[in-house]
């Protein structure tokens, strides 16, 4: 597949304006670049504007929710380093300040995995938009301890049973991973995830108390996004353990037909990605030798379906003509 193809495919997309907001795309299959891209617009960072943006390989990005998915990679080498518990451990027994929320049996039941696969059933909305403090998210960064916010939800659903999409959830795997290492999320991602990866420009969004945003707050470029999908793509290539890797992307809990949920990563059929709000993605598909990282700017919005025509209409059906 010649990369003219693609370039060309995506050019009459952009003309078309079927691909509104898309700030990056780089592709690489069979260890080749396939497609890259950098557009321009509006941007921000969470919630405050950054303007009109002139993209580059080197312009962080926001990958908001695809965070969460670099989180379960972090945990996975805590875990092998014995710093953090198994995922079947109940997840109270991690939290000795909640004695009261541990009281409560059907909470004390809760474990690591039901967090890992934002199975927790609790009560949470993140379906309104997230400069609302009425969306689940921001409300747990607005209260004093995010921790306990997240614990002392009702528990609406059998845990385990049901996935039900939560930030709240990649907040507690990622405190264990702070406790245990006795390191800043960031600190511990710096060291052991991005330097042996060379990714050498990253930032994360803190919350008032100075705490990473485990939920939303990893800035990246699209080539250091893609680093972490290539690193999925080649079995964790020792950084990541490979037997966690092999856990990570095991569906776990169905959410739609032929979509599933695994340890912070989505699963399909024949591929595995992190998702964020705006049209942030990994997709990483083994079957192709192909890893794509796509950054947009479609924030907030009912529909946005920039990521997927890039993905789907450009990408993936060029490669099959």
């Amino acid at each position: 597949m010649s990369s003219h193809i693609l370039a060309g495919r995506l050019a009459q997309a952009i003309e078309q304006n079927r691909v509104p907001d898309l700030h990056a795309v780089v592709a690489v299959r069979h260890g080749h670049v396939l497609l890259e891209h950098y557009g321009e617009g509006e941007d921000f960072k969470l919630n405050e504007a950054l303007g009109h943006v002139r993209f580059t390989p080197d312009t962080l990005h926001d990958v908001r929710s695809v965070t969460k998915s670099v989180v379960g990679l972090l945990y996975g080498i805590a875990l092998a380093d014995g710093r953090v518990p198994e995922p079947d451990e109940p997840l109270l027994r991690h939290f000795p300040e909640y004695p009261d929320l541990a009281e409560d049996p059907r909470r004390a039941a809760l474990t690591v995995e039901h967090a890992l696969t934002m199975t927790l059933g609790l009560e949470w909305n993140e379906n309104v938009p997230y400069t609302s403090s009425a969306n689940s998210e921001i409300a747990m960064e607005l209260a004093p301890d995010r921790c306990r916010y997240i614990l002392r939800q009702p528990i609406v659903d059998e845990p385990g049973t049901r996935w039900s999409y939560c930030g709240g959830a990649s907040a507690l795997v990622a405190r264990l991973i702070e406790k245990g290492t006795g390191l800043a999320l960031e600190d511990f991602a710096r060291a052991r995830l991005f330097e042996p990866l060379e990714i050498t420009c990253s930032e994360w969004s803190t919350g008032e108390d100075g705490v990473a945003l485990a939920a939303s707050g990893l800035r990246l470029t699209p080539r250091g996004l893609l680093a972490i999908g290539r690193l999925v793509l080649e079995g964790g290539r020792g950084i990541v353990p490979g037997p966690w890797l092999a856990r990570a992307l095991r569906p776990r809990v169905r959410i739609d037909e032929g979509f599933h949920y695994g340890y912070q990563w989505y699963v399909g059929d024949t591929w595995a990605g992190g998702f964020g709000n705006g049209g942030q993605r990994i997709h990483v598909s083994p079957d192709l030798d192909l890893v794509v990282a796509i950054t947009a700017g479609q924030y907030d919005r009912a529909d946005q379906p920039t990521a997927s025509i890039v993905l789907d209409e450009v990408i993936l059906k060029g490669i099959e003509h």
